[in-house]
């Protein structure tokens, strides 16, 4: 017998248990429920393993901490130690213990006993590694399940159109809580695991994304890296965390892979080993199989959010300051052609995305992107995505078939999601005959390295055009460069907006009109640092005054 004593963010507790083995989690099942978002569905597990009390993370979203330090396998808890899971504090009590109280406290505090993992004797097989084998034969139990599954309903043959889907789920979940009951009878249930976790986390593998599910539902979480099956990693605030939790097998991700793909009439295979696709919220996949990815079927999942992110929403997150976003409003109302730049996950389609708010409703805008991800708030909008080939190799549309099928839907604005080829030099032409206040991204590493990445792209579109011709071409369709970057912290924050200014010679010139200025890191390792004007007015401006637009100087002191 122990008690455990929880202090949460609304009143403070003691529960008592009288069993070796405890799971923490703010699902119904669990033994002791801690019920706010912040903690999973399983969270943890406490057992008695010789007399010590073992703390085990179950592969949750936000970890579990002891003595304010992350837990990444089994480790031995005392009294004294504080636990943290979520917004609770958990201290343990032994039976002889009392539980301290504001009227009555020990004279000496228990001292607070540092997490020391379990270290193997030679005496006798340490208590830690039998813990982790017994998260071992879960796993082994739920591939034992899964492969009955398969043998005694063929899911692939299912009409499910006319099955329905709920009725698919509850055939599926009633055979699967038969073929448990059945291991359970004949005793190779794993011991102390909960049945019905068990079922639900093999009903999610065999008809939906399987322990991806709980990652998908969670807001925080804004990418999902699948590395084989027995390695997944998720990013939360810009930093890579791994996760506890594993597919029973490499077949298991390629069912998810089939899943994803089989309603949006793709495929693949051996002879197809990569594809891009999308969820039915909208999020962005890529799947990746053998012989190219080595370690087993890769899953990288970038999450839709459904909730826009405005610019009010990047000045509170500090990735933007005001007197920069009131110089981006003036850029888009007067329709300047403007081109966010940024290395991978920098934010760039969130600010684009914030952009697109200042363009007037009446104007038609048509967006072409490989996969759907912006979210336009203005009705008159057509949104274009393009296709890859089909089985046969046939039927492929690509962003630059549809850029240039564009211009012929009379549109205001064109928004490319990102250019990556040939199509830049037509999104060019569009934006240098009268497609003005077009916007687009890119992958680079600076303002200038953008630059230099638009010329390359447009000597890909197959014309052997003279580098003065393209430079010419970029200096007068790109007006404003917006620059993004991701720092060490996992911040995001527009470090240059620059203006486009003319060509000198054969380079194209430009002048920084904000800038993000480091000064270093603070004590959590959180970036420092300011927004800043450089004091330069931009050309535009001076025409905007001779035609009597009362326009604000002072963001630029």
């Amino acid at each position: 017998m122990f008690r455990i004593k929880i202090v949460g963010p609304d009143r403070e507790r003691i529960e008592e248990f009288n069993k070796p083995s405890i799971f923490i989690g703010r699902a119904q099942e669990n033994d002791l429920i801690l019920p706010v978002p912040s903690v999973s569905k399983r969270h943890a597990r406490l057992l008695i393993k010789d007399g010590r009390y073992v703390l085990m993370d179950l592969g949750s979203t936000n970890g579990t901490f002891v003595n304010g330090r992350q837990i990444n396998g089994p480790v031995v808890v005392k009294p004294g130690d504080r636990i943290s899971i979520g917004e609770f504090e958990l201290s343990l009590i032994l039976p002889q213990q009392k539980p301290a109280t504001q009227e009555s406290k020990p004279k000496s505090p228990s001292p607070v006993v540092r997490e020391q993992p379990v270290i193997p004797q030679r005496q006798s097989p340490p208590p830690i590694r039998q813990g982790m084998e017994e998260e071992e034969v879960v796993s082994e139990f739920k591939r034992e399940v899964h492969k009955r599954l398969i043998e005694a309903m063929d899911l692939k043959r299912l009409d499910i159109n006319k099955l329905g889907e709920a009725e698919l789920y509850e055939r599926t979940r009633e055979k699967i809580r038969e073929i448990v009951e059945t291991l359970q009878a004949e005793g190779k249930f794993p011991s102390g695991a909960s049945k019905e976790q068990v079922i639900s986390e093999i009903v999610d593998e065999a008809l939906g994304l399987g322990p991806l599910e709980e990652f998908i539902a969670d807001k925080s979480i804004t990418e999902i890296m699948v590395n084989g099956a027995r390695q997944i990693y998720i990013e939360r605030d810009g930093k890579l965390y791994l996760t506890g939790k594993t597919f029973s097998s490499d077949q298991a991700v390629m069912s998810v892979i089939e899943r994803i793909i089989a309603p949006l009439g793709r495929r693949i295979d051996e002879s197809s080993p990569l594809v891009d696709a999308r969820l039915k919220d909208g999020s962005r996949v890529n799947a990746i199989i053998p012989p190219l990815a080595i370690k087993g079927p890769t899953i990288t999942i970038r999450k839709f959010r459904k909730d826009k992110l405005t610019m009010d929403d990047l000045i509170a997150s500090g990735t933007i300051s005001p007197e920069m976003v009131e110089f981006l409003k003036v850029c888009v109302k007067f329709r300047r052609n403007i081109l966010i730049s940024g290395g991978t996950g920098s934010g760039k389609t969130t600010t684009l995305n914030a952009l697109s708010e200042f363009i007037p409703n009446e104007e038609r805008i048509i967006t072409v992107e490989d996969a759907a991800e912006l979210q336009l708030k203005q009705e008159h909008w057509v949104q274009l995505e393009s296709r890859p080939p089909n089985i046969e190799g046939k039927g492929q549309i690509t962003i630059r078939d549809l850029v240039r099928n564009c211009l012929r839907m009379r549109p205001d604005r064109i928004i490319v999601g990102e250019c990556r080829g040939g199509e830049a030099l037509d999104m060019l032409q569009a934006m240098n005959t009268g497609h003005d206040g077009s916007l687009t991204t890119i992958h680079a590493n600076s303002p200038r390295d953008a630059l230099s990445r638009l010329e390359t792209m447009v000597l890909m579109s197959g014309l052997d055009l003279p580098v003065r011709a393209i430079r010419d071409q970029v200096a007068s369709a790109i007006n404003i460069i917006i620059h993004q970057s991701r720092f060490s912290d996992g911040s995001r924050k527009v470090t240059h907006i620059s203006e486009i200014t003319g060509m000198e010679g054969d380079i194209i010139t430009m002048q920084d009109i904000f800038l993000f200025k480091q000064h270093g890191y603070d004590e959590n390792g959180r970036v420092l640092g300011e927004f800043v004007p450089t004091g330069f007015i931009p050309k535009f401006y001076d025409e905007l005054r001779r035609r009597g637009v009362e326009i604000d100087l002072s963001i630029f002191k």
